[in-house]
């Protein structure tokens, strides 16, 4: 099921792809020529409709749901969406009962849309819990331990950030919180479209999920969402008038603030269309392709195999740069994560030789795509090994 890079190439002629060593997969991956097109037809339509551009954005916009709702394998749930995490975060806070419990856990983790809006919290008297990340494989078990009855909710990556790999045993944390009658989201943006996610199979049908599409979706900025529980009644303080739009012609004051019906739920106000535009013609493009989340999955774990295997021949210093070993590579999502205390300096020097990764502290993360050749791939760790002892 493994896709070929040469044919997919073209397809992304915009970025580059086939000239240049773009190894940031986990972060920014390229977007397919569809998606300029896109963006451009959105320009042609609000000149078109004024301001009934809306019914053709929001045709976009319900693309973009069900094609969430078929990566996460979802058998039923709501698909609320927003420009960036942080803002679908910050409303399924504002939903829980903080008052009465006044305690979250989490994981020391996680990307920096829960850690620093936690940490926030902290501050203002909200037991934050953090338990620790490492090692991955057994990181629910910490959150399970942690979850009490005065628990709320419960925080945590799908897929870490910083090294890839993947949590198992979500569905148990799930359990714990039904027992607890506390909730649990669950941050998939790692996750998605590069390793197996399955809201079915992982017992996370109560489970609240978000994600986005700037990594493996290859949709830009803007394209974010928050799945939620069809039994949810939640009345999330933070929304926005479009929560209500569907009842603003009605008349008659009502005693409290009214929300709309299934993912009007957790909406907000008015926003920028073209992302989703984007979104839809990526969706059928993958489609097109057959770049299923199987042949995605099958295709990344043979790059990242091959980046590993490549770079252990480089036989590095491993005071200069190392991997972790003791985690399998079927264990690991999307991309490849190198500890240095040079990381820094050597994204920079492999930048300034063409080769774009990104890093966070002493982690270097080499990132494949789809569309980037076993050569392209090999050629960009010859390219480190130089940069290393240069």
């Amino acid at each position: 099921m493994r896709l070929d890079p040469e044919a997919l190439a073209p397809h992304y002629s915009r970025f580059r792809v086939s000239q240049r060593l773009l190894l940031t997969g986990h972060s920014h991956q390229a977007w397919p020529d569809v998606a300029f097109e896109s963006q451009q037809q959105a320009w042609l339509d609000a000149a078109e409709f004024a301001d009934l551009k809306w019914e053709k954005a929001e045709a976009k916009a319900e693309r973009f749901r069900r094609g969430v709702t078929k990566l996460l394998d979802d058998p039923g749930g709501h698909i609320a969406l927003a420009p960036n995490t942080h803002e679908l975060v910050v409303r399924f806070l504002s939903a829980l009962s903080l008052r009465e419990r006044r305690r979250l856990v989490t994981s020391d983790g996680e990307f920096h849309t829960i850690r620093r809006q936690l940490d926030r919290l902290a501050e203002e008297s909200i037991e934050v819990v953090e338990v620790a990340a490492l090692p991955a494989a057994t990181l629910a078990e910490r959150l399970v331990d942690a979850v009490d009855d005065r628990t709320a909710a419960v925080l945590v990556s799908s897929v870490l950030f910083q090294n890839a790999h993947i949590v198992p045993g979500l569905g148990g944390v799930m359990e714990a919180c039904q027992r607890a009658g506390a909730e649990l989201l669950v941050d998939a943006y790692h996750n998605v479209n590069v390793a197996p996610f399955s809201v079915a199979q992982w017992g996370l049908v109560d489970a609240f999920v978000v994600g986005g599409g700037y990594k493996y979706l290859q949709m830009g900025e803007g394209n974010c969402y928050l799945r939620f529980p069809l039994s949810c009644e939640f009345r999330p303080v933070i929304t926005g008038w479009f929560s209500e739009f569907e009842m603003l012609a009605d008349e008659g004051a009502t005693s409290r603030t009214p929300y709309g019906r299934g993912p009007a739920r957790f909406a907000g106000a008015t926003y920028d269309p073209t992302s989703h535009y984007r979104a839809a013609a990526v969706l059928d493009f993958f489609e097109a392709q057959d770049m299923t989340p199987q042949a995605l999955r099958e295709t990344s774990q043979h790059q990242v195999r091959l980046l590993a295997e490549s770079f252990d021949g480089l036989d590095a210093d491993p005071s200069v740069i190392d991997r972790d070993r003791s985690v399998p590579l079927d264990d690991v999502a999307g991309f490849l994560a190198l500890r240095s205390p040079r990381a820094g300096e050597l994204s920079a020097a492999l930048s300034e030789r063409g080769v774009m990764t990104d890093y966070r502290g002493d982690t270097l993360r080499l990132g494949p795509a789809p569309y980037l050749t076993d050569a392209q791939l090999q050629d960009a760790v010859v390219v480190l090994g130089e940069v290393v002892v240069g």
